[in-house]
């Protein structure tokens, strides 16, 4: 790197750090202001915050790496939540942020009740606040060190430093990066974490674009990509460069892709909103902002951001045939192809990536922890200056165990389907505790330990089984658990059920015994929920392939894509807008 991209890094470190210090008295004391920005953020910077955290320094390189294993269809493994997320949308925006809890954890404590439901809810504080954020938060950092490892020579730096037997430099780089997210983190809070998303992706996105432009011009344009392609794939080229799987050799095994689309979607516990999603919901100014929030990042994450790193990954295919760890294509395109200046803006934008989405693991991670364990549990009547002194203690310890784990790990995409194979079961219970009244706390404990166990049973007796195959048969065997649970054992308490159907007026038909015992009237869910969730599935999904086949060159697909989306949007801007002048 040149002093300039050196430079250009060191002002977006300053950035960020002053961020932090400039609105740490917003933060302040108050843990509603630390946790959810006091419940005022607007739409445009919430769902861009969702968007930037999404935007991690470990997707470019995933994306990569599936691109080179298993063709564009291998990007099923992203593209399927969509749906779900079009889901949390639609049906739960709305009701998560009319539930009006700090945590999501703490829709337990107002939709459940008895010892069951306290000892969920701390369970949970530590198994997704500590465990399953620890996995996330390692392959997040493993990412950025192997993104280092190509990028800059800070092993030089260390060796200077005379620490070179103490420390790799690829760690030593991690450290400070860590060190000024936590830093801006702990001084800022939730408002630090917002403001610096939203500039990190909009940096991340200019180096991303930056990038795909001149790694098409290396290889002589999109007809140029092509013929290579073609060289390398031969009659599979077609495969290769599918959207969908076709169960050849070069696209993403068909097992895998039906379960991702058939399954993995609704089982996810994506769909019923969970996780810093689920935060800025809660930190909306109202419904309709919490609403256009979820919308407007699923826009963000799927239609305009996927494809500058589908092209650099195929570029890369054709560069790098030989690369063994597949998932180093993309930062060996940035420091062969970048010149001194855009390197720095590059690297600028991966570590600002990998920021903005360790500053809001650590954010939410520590609100579960604060707020579901140790505040009910621990220390249930302090003020709240205290809890925020301890979650600003507890984000270092944090920031510390996701380091430990990112040493031992290997691979991103093995840490990917751990996780989603560690929850693949909880979706379809997270989407019906809003729609059905019998669902209770045994039910989720049920769907957690039945996910645990049949995930790892199967990976230890039948290591050698299709990955599609693991998650259809954990998925199934969950939910079958959690419903009979659900039906076999004691409801939750009634004045529980009463209040929370008076408090988050879900509309289902299945709530209809409660129904019947309560004073206020809810407006059933209309047919129009349906038809704007599909349509929605119409925009994300026809302008994801409209984009790619104008890119590819597939001018009659993409029109025929494009006109979709357009009518999909203007169908939905119809429907909403008068949904919300209902309301």
């Amino acid at each position: 790197m040149a002093p300039i991209d050196w430079l250009i890094v060191f002002a977006y470190l300053v950035f960020a750090l002053g961020v932090g210090v400039a609105l740490r008295r917003r933060a302040g004391t108050d843990i509603a202001q630390y946790f959810l920005s006091g419940r005022n953020l607007s739409w445009w910077i919430a769902g861009t915050s969702i968007a930037a955290t999404m935007f991690a320094a470990d997707t470019p390189l995933v994306v990569t790496g599936l691109v080179a294993t298993d063709g564009i269809s291998g990007l099923w493994f992203i593209w399927n939540f969509a749906a779900a997320h079009l889901m949390a949308t639609f049906f739960f925006a709305r009701l998560w942020r009319r539930a009006g809890v700090l945590t999501d954890l703490e829709l337990v404590d107002i939709r459940y009740s008895g010892r069951p439901a306290a000892a969920l809810r701390g369970f949970r504080s530590i198994w997704e606040g500590v465990v399953l954020n620890c996995i996330v938060m390692g392959w997040v950092i493993l990412a950025m060190v192997k993104i280092l490892g190509v990028l800059v020579d800070l092993d030089g730096v260390t060796a200077r430093l005379g620490i070179d037997g103490v420390i790799d430099g690829r760690w030593l780089g991690i450290l400070v990066c860590l060190a000024i997210a936590t830093l801006y983190t702990v001084l800022s809070g939730l408002w630090g974490v917002v403001v610096t998303d939203f500039v990190q992706f909009i940096i991340a996105m200019v180096g991303a674009i930056a990038l795909a432009v001149i790694a098409l011009g290396e290889v002589g344009g999109i007809g140029e990509l092509k013929l290579r392609l073609a060289e390398r794939f031969g009659d599979q080229t077609a495969s290769y460069l599918s959207f969908t799987a076709d169960g050849s050799g070069v696209s993403l095994p068909l097992t895998t892709f039906v379960a991702l689309i058939g399954v993995n979607w609704w089982a996810t516990r994506d769909a019923g909103g969970t996780s810093y999603m689920v935060q800025r919901m809660l930190a909306a100014k109202n419904e309709e902002h919490s609403f256009l929030a979820v919308l407007w990042f699923c826009f963000l994450h799927y239609v305009v951001r996927p494809w500058p790193w589908i092209l650099v990954g195929l570029v890369a295919v054709v560069m790098f045939p030989e690369l063994q760890d597949k998932e180093l294509g993309y930062p060996r395109m940035i420091v062969e192809l970048l010149p001194a200046g855009l390197l720095g803006l590059m690297v600028a934008s991966m570590v600002a990536a990998f920021m903005s989405t360790i500053d809001t693991l650590l954010n939410w991670g520590v609100s579960l922890l604060v707020n579901d364990g140790y505040k009910p549990f621990i220390r249930p009547h302090a003020n709240d200056a205290h809890y925020v002194r301890v979650s600003k203690l507890l984000i270092v310890a944090m920031v510390l165990a996701g380091g430990l784990v990112a040493y031992m790990m290997q691979s991103i995409r093995g840490a990917w389907e751990l996780f989603f194979g560690m929850t693949v079961g909880i979706g379809s219970l997270y989407v019906m505790r809003w729609w059905w009244w019998r669902v209770n706390a045994w039910s989720e404990i049920a769907a957690w330990i039945s996910t645990a166990v049949v995930y790892v049973g199967l990976a230890l007796a039948v290591p050698e089984i299709v990955f599609g195959w693991h998650l259809m048969i954990t998925a199934a065997v969950s939910t079958l658990c959690w419903v009979a649970v659900a039906v076999l054992t004691k409801p939750t308490d009634q004045t529980t059920l009463i209040a929370f159907y008076e408090r988050v007026r879900p509309g289902s038909p299945w709530w209809g015994p409660i129904a019947r015992q309560s004073t206020v009237t809810v407006d059933r869910m209309q047919w129009s929920d349906i038809t704007e969730w599909l349509a929605g599935l119409v925009l994300i999904y026809a302008g994801l392939f409209g984009v790619g086949k104008l890119i590819l060159f597939g001018w009659t697909a993409a029109l025929a894509y494009l006109v979709a989306a357009t009518l999909a949007a203007a169908f939905l801007w119809r429907s909403v807008a008068r949904s919300f002048s209902r309301a």
